[in-house]
């Protein structure tokens, strides 16, 4: 089983990789603002890039989550600091899908973003996001 130490490092790692996401879509964001046509080619590179990082940590993240869910609820308590990264790891995700999702729909206005890579329909849903957490975590 992983250790409360573990699975705190594990948490503070993600976030600052999500930081890192959240920097690059605000300025991806900043760039589509601009009237002059900015290329967009190094945004994409550099999410592509970000791409295998996050799959990587969002396994260790799981895996830490599964451990921390077999604490007991007085070890838990023990460790407040992990309840508050979790919380903070999952709004910072939820504000780089919010304004990555605006800088699709930015793409798609300005006719950037060919059609294979349009939106499932599925985003479109109020709560789609919130019912993929709770199916996940019923696994």
């Amino acid at each position: 089983m992983t250790s409360p130490e573990e699975i705190l490092a594990g948490l503070q790692k993600h976030f600052t990789l999500c930081q890192e996401l959240l920097i690059i879509v605000e300025r991806e964001s900043q760039a589509l603002r601009r009237a002059d046509r900015p290329s967009l080619f190094e945004f994409y590179q550099l999410k592509k890039n970000l791409l295998p990082r996050l799959n990587q940590s969002l396994d260790e993240l799981r895996k830490h989550r599964a451990s921390w869910q077999k604490f007991s609820l007085e070890e838990r308590a023990k460790h407040p600091g992990i309840g508050v990264l979790l919380r903070q790891n999952q709004e910072l995700t939820m504000k780089v899908i919010v304004l990555d999702r605006e800088n699709e729909q930015s793409l798609l206005r300005r006719g950037l973003l060919p059609a294979r890579e349009l939106p499932s329909v599925n985003r479109q849903r109020p709560h789609y996001v919130a019912e993929l957490y709770r199916r996940q975590g019923s696994t």
